[in-house]
């Protein structure tokens, strides 16, 4: 579970990479759950026939999911807390999650790196995950827009995850004998169909990212 990530902040190079202009507000760097961050998503308005309407947009957001069926703001901040991940294999069919899936509220998180624990030492050594090439992530995610009862929309995200057990450097992190997990990357060339394939196709995007574009550091975050 990926509970703090370190957000994409240079304006520029988010632009360049993500081809996309970026809010006008990118939230905090160090993020953790409830931090204020940001993702990607295809307009609402994309079939409205409209030219001018972008073929992306980077949305300013609350980092947890906030629930459709949540009735107050305290209650949305309770659950989405724990809702900054959401397993690939079980969102469709979890109450928190299948709206967002169904209705394909797909996004992508912009960042820098991720960060999880490494245990072999047997104690918790804090690791920060970036691709190898120096390039940001662009993680797969959900989103959800959540009307509170003083007519406020709520937009928050959530990170996809999958399994890592058989992943040669993600099944050297966490604590030994839980599942071995780690954020979904998208590849670059996925990004165009991630946002906007049809439900059905959802998963097709979901894989582990190869281990060899990825690198570990130690004792860092």
């Amino acid at each position: 579970m990926c509970t703090h990530y370190q957000a994409l902040k240079d304006k520029d190079r988010f632009a360049k990479f993500f081809h996309v202009e970026p809010p006008a507000s990118l939230g905090k760097w160090d993020m953790w759950p409830l931090y204020s961050g940001c993702f990607i998503r295809v307009p609402r308005e994309i079939d409205s026939g409209d030219e001018a309407v972008p073929a992306r947009e980077a949305i300013a957001a609350q980092w947890g999911l906030v629930p459709h069926w949540v009735k107050t703001e305290e209650e949305g901040k309770k659950r989405s807390r724990n809702l900054v991940n959401a397993r690939s294999e079980t969102a469709a069919k979890l109450p928190s999650f299948r709206e967002a899936w169904a209705r394909g509220h797909r996004c992508i998180i912009p960042a820098e790196a991720v960060f999880e624990p490494d245990w072999r030492s047997g104690k918790s050594v804090t690791t920060r995950i970036s691709r190898s090439d120096g390039e940001p992530l662009g993680i797969a995610g959900l989103w959800t827009g959540w009307k509170s009862p003083s007519g406020t929309i709520v937009r928050s995200y959530t990170m996809l995850t999958i399994n890592t057990d058989e992943h040669s450097l993600m099944r050297n992190l966490h604590r030994p004998g839980d599942e071995k997990r780690m954020v979904a990357i998208l590849t670059e060339g996925s990004y165009e169909d991630w946002l906007a394939a049809p439900v059905e196709r959802t998963m097709e995007f979901i894989r582990t990212y190869p281990a060899d574009q990825l690198m570990a550091t130690l004792g860092t975050g």
